[in-house]
């Protein structure tokens, strides 16, 4: 009898993503909680390995989010929304993406929905940053570019709209 191996992967990061950017990515992931330097290491190296993959620029902003280390994680979320304009060429920058929104249908494929997760992760770090007035700003354009809220920005428009409770 054939036996196969399964390999239990930490995320599921995408299908397509090449083996050698997931494999960096897996380890950098199972190596977050036992040794920070080392998983900045593997992420980075994915990303060197792969700069089209954009899923070396969720690791790199998530990472560098719960770390606290805000400047690094909007670097990598701007950076990812670069890439993802880049990729599928509509316009990297969000108020011209906004100004535009008939023209653009942010649902239509994976890179658009990366953009706009990116979005959401650029207002998130704005409110950790005590940048209110910037992160309100990112979630009304958010709420008219992703206006079923396929990106879940609603969470951080929750926490924008207790924040201004207080």
């Amino acid at each position: 009898m054939n036996q196969v191996a399964f390999t239990e992967e930490a995320v599921l990061f995408d299908i397509n993503i090449p083996d050698s950017v997931n494999s960096l990515l897996q380890a950098g992931v199972l190596a977050t909680r036992r040794n920070k330097l080392k998983a900045e290491l593997l992420f980075r190296q994915a990303y060197q390995l792969d700069r089209h993959c954009l899923q070396t620029y969720y690791a790199l902003y998530k990472f560098h989010f719960h770390h606290k280390q805000f400047l690094e994680a909007e670097y990598f979320v701007l950076a990812g929304m670069d890439e993802a304009a880049t990729q599928d060429g509509f316009p990297s920058d969000y108020h011209r993406l906004f100004r535009d929104k008939a023209q653009w249908n942010m649902y239509e494929n994976k890179t658009r929905l990366f953009y706009l997760y990116c979005l959401k992760a650029l207002a998130f770090i704005k409110l950790r940053r005590e940048q209110i007035i910037q992160a309100q700003i990112l979630l009304a354009i958010i709420k008219e570019l992703d206006p079923e809220d396929r990106s879940g920005a609603s969470v951080v428009m929750t926490i924008a709209s207790a924040l201004d409770e207080d």
